[in-house]
């Protein structure tokens, strides 16, 4: 499942300064939720996925970076026609 941030929805964003704000896991821990821990453990279960994931889509970047580098005065004609047509 990729992950997408919804911006209309950001905290940061939705709430005024200095207005409180609790987080779920808390707010159903303290009303006797036992899964808390659990919660945790994934949390930093995905963080560690999602750094590697990203580490690997920065390389991959970089690689393609390359490749366009080398190949732009191959493919000149073709950016002139797909710019002439809106891309």
């Amino acid at each position: 499942i990729k992950r997408k941030v919804t911006p209309a929805a950001l905290r940061v964003i939705r709430l005024k300064p200095g207005r409180d704000f609790t987080v779920m896991a808390d707010l159903a821990h303290s009303v006797g939720w036992k899964h808390k821990e659990l919660l945790k453990k994934l949390e930093e279960k995905r963080k560690v996925k999602a750094d590697a994931f990203y580490e690997k889509k920065k390389a991959r970047m970089a690689i393609r970076a390359k490749a366009e580098k080398e190949c732009e005065t191959e493919l000149a004609g073709v950016n002139k026609v797909l710019a002439a047509s809106g891309y």
